[in-house]
């Protein structure tokens, strides 16, 4: 279901309230653009410091904009089970295709616990299940044989591997026997995570530039892994640009340049320096995108 270029889709503010009109047109583009899928409310859309009715309101509006054209998997993560399945509730209504869980920031459970966490929201809730892994932000990660054991049932379809280590698709592949989705979660590494097996990327960037990140998905869908590179090269200033800050700071400013959204993030998340700034322009002129 999930493959190529999906957008993790920032969430766009105006004078501290969602800007309804902004979402709206983002999803719209992101689909004329040819994007491959749109992931709302993830840790790109600062699902953090949305209020409950905020975030449920995201995934409806991506929803009825998209309207099928492509998948949408939406964010519905918690350390909570319990929340984790409040979420996944509400996208089955909205109309989302699949949900999109991490787990284990804070309360940082073993892998055992890690394993439950996913049972529960699995058991209890009706959409297919692509797990969030990613160490960095959550301390504790899910290892290879956990996925595999996770992947044993069925609305379990794939992860969104942000652990940095690219021989990760290679091993999860030896021992997951079925269909899935394995999704890098790092556009500086998903040429190369591609290589390895996987067969697309959840991606900052393309908020910024769609069209090239669907470009560079399909070269490696194609096996032209060199040609991959080579605009992997030139899309490497971007990349680098929109995270010399907290995220999604670089690529809120980033789309503010194209007239898409302001570059309004809500606390902690603070307004660039000038330098990340400048930084940012340049690498949109230089793939000819202002």
């Amino acid at each position: 279901m999930f493959h190529g270029a999906i957008t993790a889709l920032i969430t766009p503010f105006r004078d501290g309230q969602l800007d309804e009109v902004a979402l709206r047109n983002i999803v719209r583009w992101q689909i004329d653009q040819g994007i491959n899928g749109l992931v709302p409310v993830g840790t790109t859309g600062e699902s953090p410091t949305l209020s409950e009715a905020e975030h449920k309101r995201v995934i409806e509006i991506t929803a009825e904009e998209t309207n099928k054209a492509v998948p949408i998997l939406a964010g519905a993560g918690s350390n909570n089970p319990v929340e984790a399945v409040i979420y996944s509730d509400y996208a089955y209504r909205a109309g989302a295709d699949a949900t999109l869980h991490v787990a284990g920031y804070y309360n940082r459970p073993n892998q055992a616990g890690l394993y439950q966490h996913y049972k529960h929201v699995h058991d209890n809730s009706q959409l297919p299940i692509i797990i969030y892994n990613i160490p960095p932000r959550s301390i504790v990660g899910v290892e290879v044989n956990t996925l595999a054991q996770l992947a044993e049932l069925p609305r379990i379809i794939g992860v969104k591997d942000s652990t940095g280590d690219l021989t990760r698709p290679i091993r999860e592949r030896a021992l997951i026997h079925k269909p899935f989705c394995f999704l890098s979660g790092d556009d500086v590494n998903s040429v190369a995570y591609n290589v390895g097996g996987g067969n697309g990327c959840i991606s900052v960037s393309s908020n910024v530039a769609p069209k090239q990140i669907v470009e560079l998905q399909q070269l490696c869908a194609e096996g032209k892994f060199t040609d991959a590179m080579h605009l992997q090269d030139k899309l490497f200033a971007l990349h680098s640009a929109l995270f010399l800050e907290p995220n999604p700071a670089g690529a809120k400013y980033a789309m503010s340049l194209l007239g898409l959204c302001t570059e309004e993030c809500r606390l902690p998340i603070t307004a660039l320096q000038d330098s990340s700034k400048s930084a940012i322009r340049q690498a949109m002129e230089s793939l000819g995108l202002l």
